[in-house]
């Protein structure tokens, strides 16, 4: 794949096949930050995993780099008003359900109360491809909707190993001080370790890296963020 000028320029800085600090780490990354916008800093996590396991569930980040998500709340007239009070952007049954249908997806987060997750897993289509669909497992299928409103708006977000067992999940802006992007690569790092399947042999986690949005990534050591 041909790189850019400025891509190739930022490789320069640093050593690509060495691991760093964490704290290092991400002070190369923000160094090397090329982009006119404030890029999101990802972490990538490869896990030691088996075809037949998976790693998913849902952590709060301790530092906030996200503006107010959006949130769609389906249900039925007599949860309302607690979704409106609870801060919901969007609120409504079948009227809504036949909006998405239609490919409208102007929202961030999606949640369901039980008894409308029948008409809800009709939009596989559509939910399903953008990671929208509301699941038990992350807390958005729930009678709770204060509750599970509230912890969204903290920022509560989802992670998920791919197929090919590597975690990737945004955890600040190449404008935050390292510190706090490290704070929250380690409250991300130990939820994933949390979720070790129990069948798991070896270590768990294999490599960890940073990259931001535009740039290369940064390998970084196991005993700085253990």
């Amino acid at each position: 794949m041909k790189r850019g000028k400025k891509y190739t320029e930022s490789i320069k800085k640093y050593n690509p096949e060495k691991t760093y600090e964490l704290l290092e780490a991400l002070t190369i990354l923000k160094s090397i930050a090329f982009a006119k916008f404030d890029e999101t800093v990802e972490l990538s996590v490869k896990l030691n995993l088996k075809k037949s396991q998976t790693v998913r569930d849902t952590l709060v980040l301790p530092n906030q780099f996200r503006g107010e998500k959006k949130i769609l709340v389906f249900c039925k007239p007599e949860k309302e008003t607690e979704a409106k009070e609870a801060g919901a952007a969007f609120i409504g049954a079948d009227d809504l359900i036949e909006k998405v249908k239609g490919g409208w997806t102007e929202f961030d987060v999606a949640v369901a109360t039980p008894d409308m997750m029948k008409d809800v897993g009709k939009l596989g289509m559509v939910l399903g491809r953008k990671g929208l669909m509301p699941n038990p497992k992350t807390g958005t299928v729930t009678f709770d909707l204060k509750g599970a409103l509230a912890e969204l708006k903290k920022g509560r977000i989802e992670f998920r190993a791919d197929k090919t067992g590597v975690v990737h999940l945004a955890v600040g802006k190449a404008s935050m001080e390292p510190q706090l992007v490290a704070e929250n690569i380690n409250t991300a790092i130990q939820e994933i370790k949390r979720k070790r399947p129990a069948d798991a042999k070896g270590d768990f986690i294999k490599t960890v890296s940073v990259a931001s949005t535009m740039s290369p990534g940064v390998w970084v050591k196991e005993q700085t963020w253990l």
